[in-house]
């Protein structure tokens, strides 16, 4: 059983940034991959990034690529997702989860754990 609590979302401005972290409790191992996701009221939780436990494997959206990192601390574990040029598009619930399944994980079915949500605002 793994758990998982976001912490870091807010309201930010257009162009600024706002590190989101997801502390992990429980059994990691190094096989597991770990992805965020974000939801805006109405529409399908939207696939952002994903790393996997042993820290290769690393992809994104392409709506994020280039602005959003992913990035995780085995010692502590903790995932974390930095984002940079913010744009209003980016307002919605970000969640990081979980998966026990190995490969490309970019489906919100090939997740086994999710955290409970953190919002993000970016005001234009």
């Amino acid at each position: 059983q793994v758990q998982l609590a976001e912490s870091g979302g807010g309201l930010v401005q257009a162009g600024g940034s706002l590190r989101l972290s997801c502390a992990a409790s429980g059994r990691l191992f190094s096989s597991y991959g770990m992805g965020w996701f974000r939801q805006v009221p109405g529409k399908e939780r939207e696939f952002v990034a994903f790393i996997r436990w042993s820290g290769g494997n690393i992809y994104y959206a392409d709506s994020v690529k280039g602005r959003f990192t992913i990035s995780r601390d085995n010692a502590k574990n903790m995932v974390y997702l930095q984002m940079n040029s913010l744009k209003p598009e980016d307002t919605a619930t970000y969640f990081c989860a979980v998966t026990r399944g190995l490969g490309y994980a970019t489906k919100r079915s090939q997740y086994d754990y999710w955290g409970q949500g953190t919002q993000v605002t970016v005001s234009s």
